[in-house]
């Protein structure tokens, strides 16, 4: 792997979660997450693994780890949305619900801390 510093990489993932969380989820995928294999949230992981990738590559990350990283990204983001989002809809939380936001902060938040895991991983 390439001598990255690991708050170089922290940035890259800060800017990739960004991307593939906001500017490029539509109503197609944030309609079906909640359903558990539906092509919205299929895409939705296929999407943060095209935006991984190019880090990887970058990182130089040998190949065996790079799989790992980009299944475990997409297994522990897809379930962690699957689980919020399905929570959400059964509990009937909207935004005017301070429920709603407790349960995104977390969500973030521990899609944040699998960053964190990842950056690990790549320069242990």
């Amino acid at each position: 792997m390439n001598e990255l510093s690991p708050l170089l990489l922290l940035c890259a993932f800060q800017i990739k979660h960004f991307l593939g969380d906001y500017v490029l989820q539509n109503s197609y995928i944030l309609a079906n997450r909640r359903i558990w294999g539906h092509g919205g949230g299929l895409l939705h992981v296929a999407i943060h693994a095209a935006l991984t990738l190019p880090i990887l590559l970058v990182a130089d990350v040998a190949l065996p780890l790079l799989l790992a990283i980009l299944l475990g990204e997409a297994l522990f983001h897809y379930h962690l949305d699957w689980l919020k989002d399905g929570w959400t809809h059964r509990m009937g939380w909207t935004p005017a619900d301070k429920q709603f936001w407790w349960l995104a902060g977390a969500d973030q938040g521990l899609h944040q801390l699998s960053y964190i895991v990842i950056v690990w991983l790549m320069t242990r």
